[in-house]
């Protein structure tokens, strides 16, 4: 067990590898009533095609989502309401790269943890019930595939990729998931849930060394296959498309515009092209940023307005957007800014500005439980701490942001999916 005080920060991070490769940490908070935890694997929806034993596998669209849906069963029967009969509030989400399950509890942790970590590591599943999951998840396809937010988001993804799977929905399709059985679920289980493919992070009021014990007794004490995934191979730098547009049932013109990194694969770089990209669109897009008070009081923009850096599945991209009556007058707005930053340079105000809001940002979140073990989590996968950045963001200086604004935001670079109102 490896314990580390972080003085900057007045927090110590206890991090532990277990034999059977499970990376264990923990973020303790003394003189918390509550605690959190999440348990999460390095396999999302765009994990479908890998390598096992020499072997390349297909699987279908759409398993780690119902792989999700199903793991809270039990012989005995549904963990959700075993936890939340003990006053824990659990939850699981599946994105493209990682299937998380997480509970906070202000009592009974060690029970929690316990049934947390048995449930994730024990399958059960019968073709009576996946049947019954094929209908459930069928609807929740069909209610998202009508919504505008989720046409647009993936709209845009079949705009900058042309073969990596994050351009297709994490639940799958009507069709896909048909295929699914409960073998399917056992073998994508054995696969992507053994503890050399998982993460465990918790913060809270807990005793390290328990949790690092129980994990030790309940998980599989041997390491398993770590899958060599396929993505699609190389992608261009840039998009496979520059624009798709829809009409729906909208008040107002929804868009969403977006570019492709290069992610840096791993390790402290990972972190550190995390937190340039960040501070870079917290300068050039938040509330205090000359593009968006610009944007805002010409009535182009207006409080919709979003922007996030999102690193999954062996991608990094930009995305931004929001409504607005005019998208190619903001766009072209962009263009300008981006050109005017490549010939003049960024203002040193605004990247100190960028740069200390930042750093407050960060520090907020290390009082975020929730927040703070995901970032546990992905710093995990991607081996960097996160707990690294507040030594990291001193370091960063105005040509690197600089840098990363004109190789990534160039208009050849960009994407723009749009969804416009139905005309009656």
């Amino acid at each position: 067990m490896r314990k580390e005080y972080f003085k900057n920060i007045d927090e110590t991070l206890i991090s532990e590898v277990l034999p059977n490769g499970l990376k264990i940490s923990i973020v303790p908070k003394p003189g918390f009533s509550k605690s959190f935890a999440m348990f999460a694997t390095n396999y999302g929806g765009a994990d479908r095609r890998f390598k096992l034993s020499g072997e390349w596998l297909d699987t279908p669209a759409g398993v780690a989502h119902f792989l999700e849906h199903k793991m809270f069963d039990m012989p005995e029967g549904n963990a959700l309401n075993v936890l939340s009969a003990r006053g824990a509030s659990p939850n699981a989400f599946t994105s493209s790269g990682m299937t998380a399950y997480h509970f906070e509890s202000t009592s009974q942790f060690d029970e929690n943890l316990r049934t947390l970590l048995t449930f994730v590591s024990t399958p059960y599943f019968t073709p009576e019930s996946v049947q019954k999951e094929q209908g459930i998840i069928g609807q929740e396809i069909r209610m998202v595939e009508d919504t505008p937010g989720y046409v647009l988001y993936y709209n845009l993804l079949k705009s900058l990729y042309s073969a990596n799977p994050v351009r297709d929905s994490v639940a799958g399709t009507i069709e896909s998931i048909a295929e699914i059985t409960s073998d399917t679920l056992y073998h994508c289980h054995k696969v992507f849930y053994n503890p050399s493919n998982m993460a465990l992070a918790v913060v809270g009021n807990v005793d390290p060394e328990a949790v690092i014990s129980m994990a030790r007794e309940i998980l599989p004490s041997e390491p398993g296959e770590v899958p060599e995934r396929d993505y699609g191979g190389a992608e261009i730098a840039t998009p496979h498309k520059s624009r798709i547009s829809e009409s729906m049932e909208v008040s107002a013109p929804q868009f969403l515009f977006g570019s492709k990194l290069a992610p840096e694969k791993r390790g402290p770089a990972r972190l550190r092209q995390m937190l340039i990209g960040e501070i870079s669109l917290r300068l050039l897009f938040g509330l205090s940023s000359p593009f968006y008070t610009r944007l805002y009081a010409d009535g182009l923009l207006n409080g919709s307005f979003d922007y996030e850096l999102d690193y999954t599945a062996g991608t990094a991209m930009i995305l931004a957007g929001g409504e607005s009556r005019n998208v190619d007058a903001v766009l072209s707005e962009l263009n300008s800014e981006i050109a005017k930053i490549k010939s003049d340079g960024l203002d040193k105000t605004l990247f100190e500005n960028a740069k200390k809001s930042y750093f407050g940002t960060q520090l907020r979140m290390l009082s975020s439980f929730p927040s703070l073990a995901q970032a546990l989590a992905d710093g995990a996968f991607a081996d960097y701490r996160p707990l690294d950045a507040f030594e990291e963001i001193n370091k960063i200086g105005l040509s690197d942001i600089q840098s990363f604004v004109i190789e990534n935001l160039t208009s050849e670079k960009l994407a723009l999916s749009v969804i416009t109102p139905l005309e009656h």
